[in-house]
């Protein structure tokens, strides 16, 4: 049945009903060491007065001493009891004498107390031995009435306060279990409210503390925070995939209007002459292959990271010299210089050709005919620098935070062939190989892209 209950409620039964164990325990407690102090204090005045009594008991002769304790004012009841039963003076003793009287009184027991009842009276009685005598035993017994309303007294007044304690404790437990679970209130009232607007910028409002202005650091604000960071990401991924659809609409826009037009050209290729139609038919498919192009790097990208089981140990230096060799064939006016030292890092061979061939591809774009692409493969500090540099114009300032953005082309890059993908994919294929891809001014003009992977601990030699 708990189970079944609110978060909110179960949180104060559960805290009501340990402050309330807690509270009843020391009441518990108390109630025990007041009932023990109060006998303890009746003992005493026994014990006192059974010491006043056997200084004076060498005088007098077994049997009742005071037989006065049926009245509160009257200090207690007296005898001395002889250890044979049949020794004279024992007719009409006041107080009950058992064998453990006998006993107490030839010295084989020693002293004890017992409750008993005397003319209906609850009793304290102390049966001990004379000192410097044997064969008798002192009683004294006195009205325990007194300790016992007492005792009375005090559990209802501590019944009184359990009561009050109980119900301030499921009062204190409600109240803290509200306020403790107020930030996951604010969480279940922001996860509804983003399922109904389908909108991630909503955050929980996070409390402060008044005088320092700093944030506590509860468990509970700790999720809240937890929460509003996993809402941080989940607005910039939904803002991330508005941008790519966006983008790839309006890019995809021109050569599928382009593709539409040449298309309807070509269905009345009767009235076309025939370099007309070559023309048309040369311009369609050069169009199809930059869209097939672009969709599969949009495939591409949508991809977060490489598959585990194609990783594998690959060398570095020989894939970016094949690299290289591919790049002289496709531009044979840019020539391509490749300084390599041995390097192996874990990766998908194909990936990482994908990642070089764009780097190379577009550091040749921008280079004038003539100017030399260096290519560099190098030990660095803390691991393994490979750097594409080319001798063009470079990056201007207002353009190298977004050169690896999607679609972004600057405005020296507008009248070149490219979808803007290249860059944007070869850093996600560097991230999902544990490298780190940037971009940067060369200081003899230029630009440099800098690949740096990890270092993994393999020993590299130069070639």
């Amino acid at each position: 049945m708990l189970a079944r209950r609110p978060l909110r409620a179960r949180l104060a039964l559960i805290t009501s009903a340990a402050v309330a164990l807690v509270a009843l325990g020391v009441l518990a407690a108390a109630y025990v060491v007041i009932r023990y102090e109060l006998v303890r204090q009746l003992d005493l005045q026994l014990k006192q007065q059974a010491g006043i009594i056997a200084q004076q008991s060498h005088d007098v002769r077994s049997g009742v001493l005071y037989d006065q304790c049926a009245y509160l004012a009257a200090p207690a009841c007296a005898q001395v009891v002889p250890a044979d039963p049949a020794a004279p003076g024992q007719r009409g003793l006041a107080l009950p004498v058992t064998g453990a009287t006998r006993r107490v009184a030839a010295g084989t027991l020693g002293a004890h107390y017992s409750d008993i009842t005397h003319h209906g009276h609850p009793m304290r009685m102390l049966t001990a031995p004379i000192p410097g005598e044997k064969g008798r035993a002192l009683q004294v017994a006195a009205r325990s009435d007194t300790v016992d309303q007492g005792v009375r007294q005090a559990g209802g007044y501590l019944a009184a306060v359990g009561g009050v304690g109980v119900l301030l404790a499921a009062g204190l437990g409600y109240l803290a279990s509200r306020t403790s679970l107020r930030p996951v209130t604010r969480i279940a009232a922001t996860a509804e409210r983003i399922a109904a607007t389908r909108d991630p910028a909503h955050r929980i409002e996070l409390p402060r503390y008044e005088k320092r202005g700093a944030r506590r650091q509860d468990e509970i604000t700790r999720l809240a925070t937890s929460f509003n960071t996993m809402l941080g990401e989940l607005e910039e991924a939904v803002a991330a995939q508005r941008r790519l659809v966006a983008d790839a609409s309006h890019e995809l826009r021109t050569p599928l209007t382009a593709l539409r037009t040449n298309a309807e050209l070509l269905a009345r290729a009767d009235r076309l002459t025939a370099a007309q139609r070559d023309r048309a038919a040369g311009a369609l498919g050069r169009q199809l292959r930059e869209v097939t192009g672009m969709v599969n790097d949009l495939i591409e990208l949508a991809r977060d990271e490489e598959p585990q089981p194609l990783v594998e140990q690959v060398r570095l230096d020989l894939l970016t010299e094949r690299c290289a060799a591919e790049a002289r064939g496709h531009w044979p006016g840019t020539p391509f210089t490749a300084d390599v030292t041995e390097a192996t890092v874990p990766g998908v061979p194909a990936r990482l050709a994908r990642l070089l061939s764009n780097l190379l591809d577009n550091a040749a774009k921008f280079s004038p005919t003539g100017a030399m692409v260096e290519v560099r493969l190098a030990r660095a500090e803390g691991g393994i620098d490979l750097t594409v540099r080319d001798h063009g114009p470079g990056i201007a300032a207002e353009d190298l935070p977004y050169v690896f953005d999607r679609f972004y082309r600057s405005r020296q890059a507008r009248a070149l062939p490219g979808s803007g993908l290249g860059l944007a994919m070869a850093r996600q294929i560097a991230r999902a190989h544990g490298a780190e891809l940037t971009a940067e001014r060369a200081e003899t003009g230029g630009a440099r892209f800098r690949l740096r992977f990890p270092h993994q601990g393999e020993q590299k030699t130069s070639r």
